[in-house]
């Protein structure tokens, strides 16, 4: 059972789920600020999902048994965590949306959108994505094979939208990968 909550202090952790055939599936790609396990605080069952770090990380582990009171006395705390929490139900709904209601290549756009803002450089030619995942990692991320992660990648590479790099992908054209994500 859960008895703690992280927060990612420096690097980049995959948050994901294991089938019981062995597929899997990747929920979520944190980074600093950014928390996971805080479900056990409210709900202190089985994990769920594994935590897996994709770069050299720093993570704070803070106990549910010191946090709690913790949290009691300092309502303002509270009500960010549960302002956070929110935010991940809230895209957790959009993903499962977006599952039915997106084809794969908008949901690659929409994923490298988002991976975009969250760990994005701006430079002259374009936002360089440094996501740090394997393309079997980016198919999971977005519910589909790779197979077809990779054709949507050549295409809007092939459209001058992005420009693939080793575990990067150099985002060329921002308003028009944006438009796909949509």
């Amino acid at each position: 059972p859960g008895d703690r909550m992280y927060v990612i202090v420096d690097g980049k952790v995959k948050l994901g789920q294991t089938s019981g055939d062995g597929r899997e599936s990747l929920l979520a790609v944190l980074g600093p600020g950014e928390m996971f396990g805080e479900l056990s605080l409210f709900d202190p069952g089985v994990r769920t999902s594994t935590a897996t770090a994709l770069t050299d990380a720093i993570v704070l582990g803070l106990g549910n048994d010191q946090l709690r009171p913790w949290l009691a006395g300092r309502p303002e705390v509270a009500a960010a965590l549960l302002q956070a929490l929110a935010r991940r139900l809230r895209r957790t709904n959009e993903a499962m949306a977006d599952l039915v209601f997106s084809d794969v290549p908008g949901r690659v756009a929409k994923a490298l959108m988002e991976l975009g803002e969250k760990f994005g450089t701006i430079l002259p030619d374009g936002l360089m994505v440094t996501h740090d995942m394997t393309q079997e990692e980016l198919a999971q991320l977005v519910g589909a094979s790779r197979e077809t992660v990779n054709k949507a990648l050549a295409d809007f590479a092939q459209r001058g939208w992005i420009r693939l790099e080793s575990r990067q992908v150099l985002i060329l054209d921002v308003e028009r990968l944006g438009k796909r994500a949509r």
